[in-house]
């Protein structure tokens, strides 16, 4: 295969040129040859790199993790468990949103048939979305700067800090008790 354009590498790795674009610009691959007037030259080994690319992205690696796996693939000397590794967190991520979707599949059962679904605007799964009790301390974005002591022309002093900076994680894990309490 000779070096090809930029549409043709795309066809050839199956992704878009935008993406190579976008891959170019995160560092995933090097910067490529390019010609006189400056269009961009592909190899074999960059279209492999974008196919290697475009397979990790379809079974949900993050472009961390990917990277990781782009170093692994290029060093020769790679230990095999570390590439196990980055496929093992990645495969126990998606087996926790499996659950998480299971978990909102089932939920979501449960109140669909709940409701009747005829011309009467009672509605049995807009009661239990709204009856139900909050998730406990789901967290919200951290702040981006912490209020003065006192406001301005002000007697009560203002809150510090009023976001939790606590882990995405939790936030999941409060949602999901609270999707369970929906059901019986």
């Amino acid at each position: 295969m000779n070096h090809l354009n930029i549409g043709e590498a795309a066809a050839a790795a199956g992704v878009t040129p935008k993406m190579i674009r976008h891959y170019e610009s995160l560092g995933m691959i090097p910067e490529v040859q390019r010609t006189e007037a400056g269009y961009r030259l592909y190899s074999p080994r960059e279209v492999a790199m974008l196919r290697f690319i475009r397979q990790s992205r379809a079974l949900g690696f993050s472009v961390k993790q990917i990277e990781s796996l782009l170093s692994l693939w290029r060093d020769e000397h790679r230990a095999s468990r570390e590439v196990k590794e980055v496929a093992r967190q990645q495969l126990a991520e998606l087996e926790e949103r499996q659950r998480e979707i299971d978990e909102m599949r089932a939920t979501l059962s449960h109140l669909v048939s709940l409701c009747r679904g005829d011309d009467d605007p009672h509605c049995a799964i807009l009661d239990k979305l709204s009856g139900a009790t909050a998730p406990a301390a789901v967290p919200a974005r951290p702040a981006k700067k912490n209020l003065k002591e006192v406001r301005a022309g002000s007697t009560v002093p203002a809150r510090k800090n009023c976001h939790s900076a606590a882990p995405e994680a939790s936030a999941h894990a409060a949602l999901a008790a609270w999707t369970r309490g929906l059901r019986p």
